[in-house]
């Protein structure tokens, strides 16, 4: 019950700090972009504040950091899946939305891993392959840490300043999380 409090707390802050209406389905003139929409799950419902990007919607999981099989959950729970990137424009597009609010420096998980067979990376979310790539240079690199754990999951990271690209890092790291409806 706590945990339900703060992540409706933390959607609250969210929608204010973004400028959100809290009319469902309706566009805030500060944040043309933004919307909040009503997402079902089963017999759940839930009104949560989404980036409208073309054709697509997101939502940034930024209240908390989880490791990347927990924001995976987080996003299904909530009816939507860790994002897929398919294009350099919606690559762009969130770049900048992370980037308005604030959060250019930080990680975020997608649903791409090469968990499956070691270099092949494809997207959890739709099984489908990734074709459009971003990679940070010398990514993927599968760096292996002292603990004997690999790197198996793409985050977006904007490491040296270079703007958000592609890295795979452990999927137990703990960062923010872009999740994608359906």
């Amino acid at each position: 019950m706590l945990l339900l409090t703060k992540t409706l707390l933390a959607l609250l802050l969210l929608a204010t700090l973004a400028g959100i209406d809290a009319v469902p389905g309706r566009l805030n003139d500060d944040c043309p972009n933004c919307a909040d929409e009503t997402i079902s799950a089963g017999t759940m419902r839930w009104t949560m504040p989404l980036l409208k990007l073309g054709e697509k919607r997101y939502y940034l999981g930024i209240f908390f950091k989880a490791n990347w099989y927990r924001a995976a959950q987080y996003c299904r729970y909530h009816g939507m899946h860790l994002a897929s990137i398919s294009s350099q424009e919606d690559n762009d597009k969130l770049e900048k939305h992370i980037k308005d609010f604030g959060l250019g420096h930080e990680h975020f998980w997608t649903s791409g891993t090469d968990q499956g067979e070691e270099g092949t990376f494809f997207w959890m979310a739709n099984g489908r392959p990734v074709t459009f790539e971003n990679w940070n240079t010398g990514e993927p690199n599968n760096f292996r840490y002292e603990n004997g754990e690999e790197e198996h999951c793409l985050e977006l990271w904007n490491r040296d300043g270079k703007g958000l690209k592609w890295n795979d890092s452990p999927c137990s790291f703990e960062t923010f999380f872009v999740c994608e409806v359906q």
